[in-house]
């Protein structure tokens, strides 16, 4: 249990550090802003970009590596947008926003420091694969739904699928995540390797993804909190913290992944929920309060519940 708490809590005082850094005064806000920046568009790509082209795929398929993941979020997204309709009575939007709230892993800034520490070279070899995918997929239906759920509540035609799909694909082109991943890939397909200095600069850079990721995320953390909603709120928490975790490991292990794989993905998934949910929030301008306290409730939460998953994976 020491060795679990040594690789799961130094990722949460990293993000209280950062709390504490703009709740003390000592950083604004706007520094936590800019070194996010930095995280998303410089260090988490390279990072990426040097586990791409250095890794060693033994031959492995990612579709089964996928499929257990997303399976897992389908389980997860439904009882959550079930529960705040049929539950709580809410409308659809409510109900598309508690789906992605229970489903949506914050896997670039907590997950992969996680997986990183905890697993190791093989775990951040499969949080890569799924990087390459789990942000288009997860914000193309998040968007769909939302659109359709719009369009019920308010009537209107609204945007089609091709005009959703094809503005996720501008975003998706000029996401620094997806241009490190097709980079190390690009290099890992030739065979070549980098220049000595300029692959210690990258792995520099590297490095210090991981905590400049949990530390910048503690410092936005201000803008979210507690506040209606906390009903569905608790509800989305544990659907996030406990059963999508659970319906990964099945899923893992019915496909077969390996121990390393299986372990990497049930981590990811056991970790608070992502930003993504209050910025899909702000886009359809519904259900602020309950994705901000979502977010503030897992984080609070996380360390006991990730805990209890790195104890139950051995």
């Amino acid at each position: 249990m020491s060795e679990i708490l040594s690789d799961v809590l130094p990722i949460f005082v990293l993000i209280l550090i950062g709390w504490v850094i703009v709740r003390a005064g000592i950083l604004s806000a706007s520094v936590g802003e800019a070194m996010s920046e930095f995280v998303f568009k410089v260090a988490v790509p390279l990072l990426l970009f040097q586990t791409i082209a250095e890794a060693d795929f033994h031959g492995a398929s990612p579709f089964r590596l996928w499929i257990a993941y997303f399976a897992g979020v389908t389980v997860a997204w439904t009882a959550g947008h079930l529960a705040a309709t049929r539950l709580f009575g809410r409308d659809a939007r409510i109900g598309v926003l508690a789906g992605v709230s229970s489903a949506f892993a914050n896997n670039i800034f907590i997950g992969l420091p996680l997986v990183g520490r905890a697993v190791g070279p093989d775990g951040i070899v499969a949080m890569s694969i799924l990087l390459a995918v789990h942000l288009p997929v997860m914000m193309i239906a998040g968007t769909m739904l939302m659109e359709q759920a719009e369009r019920k509540q308010n009537g209107g035609s609204g945007r089609s699928i091709a005009e959703v799909l094809q503005q996720v694909g501008r975003n998706l082109v000029r996401n620094p995540l997806v241009v490190g991943l097709f980079a190390g890939l690009v290099v890992h397909l030739i065979g070549i390797s980098l220049p000595t200095t300029l692959g210690t600069v990258v792995g520099d850079i590297a490095k210090i993804a991981g905590p400049a990721a949990l530390i910048s995320l503690g410092m936005a953390l201000r803008q979210y909190g507690l506040s209606g909603n906390l009903g569905i709120a608790s509800v989305t928490s544990a659907f996030k913290l406990l059963l999508l975790p659970a319906c990964v490991l099945a899923a893992g292990y019915l496909l077969g992944l390996s121990p390393e794989w299986r372990k990497a993905l049930v981590l990811t998934s056991s970790v608070p929920t992502g930003v993504n949910a209050w910025l899909i929030a702000n886009r359809f301008g519904v259900g602020h309060s309950l994705a901000a306290s979502t977010i503030t409730l897992t984080t609070a939460l996380g360390a006991l519940t990730v805990s209890l998953w790195a104890y139950m994976l051995g």
